[in-house]
């Protein structure tokens, strides 16, 4: 006998959907599974076989079973298929069947299943529940623990299982599974406690006023500074100012975490901005995704967050090269022989660095100890294409004695939070028509559409190419983060004083 239903895995990080062909006859004993499977799925046998008979059931053993896993150019990878394959062979061998009023095409089936029968969670369910809903999908199977990813996509029919038996049960009439209808509704509560907070950061006012005007308009940040100035302790206060999430961003991030199985027990959804800092060690690979199953790397899973990379020159140098077309497109595309794949990589960089080996150039109080040979062999570490890609260029210096034992605190990071989601809503108001969230992220286009500048911004702006030498995406990049000042005032329109500051943050290249 011969049957036919649907399941989906993960391309990338978008749904697909797969039919599982599954003939159950006679002939020679034997269990077999076509289609492209990998090494996870062809063990799927074992499980699928064991589960059958755990719950009650006869696996046809004396019988050839052939289960085609189509398309059959598609790559099939991990065990997210195991609940379809049982289902499968379970109404081929005439264990169970599926109600007279179910429309095969409208549902499927997805989910591991251990030894005796238990469902496990899968990872990529919330690509797959997106790919449902674009598919006209209506009816939903998938294990307990992975519901909660499903009820971000409004519409569906879920069923929730804890096991196989739930299942054969339900179909055979014995048992009452109810089902939800996803209402795709987030509650978000805001954080107010983050473990680093501006207002115990000592000094560093202008670093601080940097990193507000990043965080309300997603631009790059480099630190540069002698060892202990503050570098890295600014860099993990940024997260407790940056603004909520809008809903695009959530659903966006979430399925990254979700196709890398990296949501946490009972975490569905990516609430907060995301804060990697992976170390100087890590490998392009692991930094751009990538693999012979490419999964996201870092810059992917910093998705509408922060990437901070400390020690920036100490990382190889084709790694950090790899960073330039992601910090430009926002995206990586990952080709492979059995086809191309495209992670989302919107991410806020920020890089600290120290002057050189020793750490002390131009500090007022250590002596440094490089050569001028050391010191240019460590700069030239990191390309000119590259810094010509980040917006604000700090030089953090040594705190002094008063800053540093002052007792009264700082502004509170609530404080600068709030300025900085205002400036935030003002953006995503101006770009509501397009798909995209902040400034940094503008066009040359939306630059002439959204950015005007009267004729004394022109003429400070003329001076400055001339004597910083701006290339024309710095050029550019200035302008952007001139937005975001006024932005930050609540002004309309890109004042001189507004793009004078933001000149201050340009490199200047002597």
């Amino acid at each position: 006998m011969l049957s036919k239903i649907f399941s989906c895995g993960l391309n990338g990080l978008e749904g697909e959907g797969v039919e599982i062909e599954t003939e159950v006859c006679s002939g020679f004993p034997a269990f077999n599974i076509v289609g492209l499977p990998d090494k996870t799925l062809e063990e799927s046998k074992e499980r699928v076989r064991t589960a059958i008979k755990n719950s009650g059931l006869n696996f046809p053993s004396q019988k050839r079973v052939l289960v085609n896993l189509a398309p059959a150019d598609l790559k099939k990878e991990g065990a997210g298929y195991d609940l379809a394959i049982a289902v499968g062979i379970l109404i081929a061998s005439g264990n169970i069947n599926l109600f007279s009023s179910w429309k095969i095409e409208e549902i499927i089936f997805m989910g591991e299943l251990s030894l005796n029968g238990e469902l496990r969670p899968v990872r990529g369910v919330l690509s797959m529940a997106v790919y449902a809903k674009q598919k006209g999908i209506k009816k939903v199977f998938l294990p307990k623990a992975n519901i909660e990813e499903v009820r971000l996509i409004k519409g569906l029919e879920v069923f929730a299982l804890n096991c196989l038996k739930d299942l054969i049960d339900y179909l055979k009439g014995v048992r009452i599974i109810e089902s939800e209808i996803s209402k795709g509704i987030i509650s978000i509560k805001e954080k107010n406690d983050f473990e680093y907070d501006m207002a115990y950061i000592k000094g560093q006012e202008h670093a601080k006023r940097a990193l507000e005007i990043a965080a309300a308009g997603g631009h790059n940040v480099l630190m540069s500074g002698v060892p202990g100035a503050g570098k890295t302790i600014l860099s993990k206060a940024l997260i407790s100012i940056l603004p909520p999430m809008a809903y695009e961003e959530i659903l966006d991030t979430s399925k990254i975490y979700s196709a890398a199985g990296l949501l946490k027990k009972n975490q569905s959804l990516i609430l907060e901005r995301p804060f990697r800092s992976p170390h100087h060690t890590s490998s392009a690979v692991s930094l751009v995704g990538g693999g012979s199953s490419p999964r996201p790397g870092e810059i992917s899973l910093a998705h509408r967050g922060v990437l901070f990379l400390d020690e920036f020159p100490e990382f190889p140098r084709d790694v950090l090269e790899s960073l330039r077309q992601p910090l430009e497109d926002g995206l990586i595309t990952v080709s492979r022989v059995h086809g191309s794949f495209t992670f989302p990589a919107r991410f806020t960089l920020i890089a600290a660095q120290n002057p050189c080996p020793c750490g002390y150039y131009g500090d007022s109080i250590k002596h440094c100890t490089c050569n001028l040979g050391q010191i240019n062999r460590y700069r030239k570490r990191i390309s000119g294409p590259l810094l010509d890609r980040i917006d604000l260029h700090l030089e953090i210096a040594r705190l002094n004695i008063e800053d540093l034992t002052k007792e009264s605190l700082a502004e509170a990071s609530k404080i600068i939070r709030e300025r900085v989601k205002k400036a935030f809503l003002k953006q995503k108001e101006r770009f509501k028509n397009l798909k995209i969230f902040n400034n940094s992220e503008m066009t040359s286009k939306m630059v002439k559409e959204f950015c005007f500048i009267n004729n004394d911004s022109e003429k400070l702006l003329k001076q400055a190419i001339n004597q910083f030498h701006l290339s024309a995406r710095a050029y550019y990049k200035t302008i952007k983060v001139a937005r975001t000042i006024a932005d930050l005032e609540q002004n309309d329109f890109i004042q001189t004083q507004h793009l004078a500051e933001a000149l201050q943050y340009r490199e200047k290249i002597e």
